[in-house]
């Protein structure tokens, strides 16, 4: 009788263990099946957690015309576009000596919509000084550098520079430069990026195409400049974009846009003189211009459907090799 009752209290308590451990095990399980689906990817230390949409929109909401421009001298674009090309070959302490020389700062932000840490190079905003108007920079930290997306007339051509940062948000391997002033921002075209060699803007495009890495310009044209059509797409003045320019055409039309193309039919607006684009052209690197409708670029469903279209290749850039 007592060895009956000592084997059942044995087993019993076996029982008592092994249904504890499987409630841990339980627990366990759950949290970690809980934490990856509610907490998502980590900012990672020094990170810095923003919407990148708002901190472009607060950086471009004090770009005007008259205002906020000067002219860099040879010297600063060239330790600029040599700074961001020493962040894209993962020299980070190096970059950020030489662009501290040139008043830029370098920090990793978190953008909390695409899960991504991005490196943003950026000009100086500091209140108690007269803005430059040198732009920005922002690179994924995630993936090595693979394509670009350019915004060189941000607020002028409204719209735009959001459209950017979708775009960017779409694709891994994405860098973004954002002119850093209004186009009218001086006299003439001093502070037209794309028609400019004289510019940070270009210097860092430049930059990019030396690594082959291919990009895609965003412009805004009147709604009057193409009538019938939401989206002029143009190759620029060379042609080694020609498949991406049709593939980028053929997506837009899918998602329900009029694409007049440059490569078919005379177009308005196809950036033969796009200073970023005949750069591409000497080193046969892809490079796309693109022009879209008020209507395109507003905030909303026709952004988001356009971002997703030019995501289309910049993800066939992502997955490819770049040619140095």
């Amino acid at each position: 009788m007592r060895a009956t009752r000592s084997r059942i209290i044995t087993i019993a308590t076996i029982l008592l263990v092994i249904a504890g451990l499987a409630g841990a095990l339980t627990a366990v399980l759950r949290a970690t099946r809980d934490g990856g689906r509610d907490s998502g990817p980590r900012p990672g230390a020094g990170a810095q957690q923003v919407d990148l949409a708002r901190e472009v929109a607060d950086y471009t909401g004090r770009f005007g015309p008259g205002h906020g421009y000067r002219q860099p001298g040879r010297a600063d674009r060239t330790a600029i576009a040599k700074g961001v090309g020493l962040l894209l070959d993962g020299h980070r302490t190096q970059a950020e000596q030489l662009l501290s020389q040139r008043d830029f700062t370098v920090r990793t932000v978190f953008d909390r919509v695409s899960e991504r840490r991005y490196a943003e190079v950026a000009d100086r905003t500091d209140a108690a000084v007269t803005p430059r108007g040198w732009g920005r920079v922002y690179v994924d930290l995630e993936r090595p550098p693979r394509w670009s997306v350019q915004v060189p007339h941000p607020v002028a051509d409204h719209g735009t520079e959001q459209l950017g940062v979708r775009v960017l948000r779409d694709s891994p391997g994405g860098v973004m430069v954002l002119a850093g002033a209004h186009r009218k921002a001086e006299r003439g075209n001093s502070a037209d990026m794309a028609h400019r060699r004289d510019t940070v803007f270009y210097a860092i495009c430049a930059e990019l195409v030396r690594r082959g890495v291919p990009g895609v310009q965003l412009h805004g044209m009147a709604a009057s400049s193409a009538p019938g059509y939401d989206v002029v797409a143009s190759t620029g003045a060379g042609s080694a974009g020609r498949a991406d320019g049709r593939g980028l055409a053929d997506a837009l039309r899918t998602h329900g846009f009029h694409v007049c193309r440059a490569w078919v039919r005379n177009c308005p607006l196809e950036g033969q003189e796009n200073v970023e684009g005949r750069a591409a052209d000497a080193a046969n690197v892809p490079f796309l211009h693109v022009e879209f409708a008020p209507g395109v670029r507003a905030d909303g469903a026709s952004a988001d459907r356009a971002a997703t279209a030019v995501g289309e290749v910049t993800r066939r850039w992502a997955t490819a090799a770049v040619t140095t």
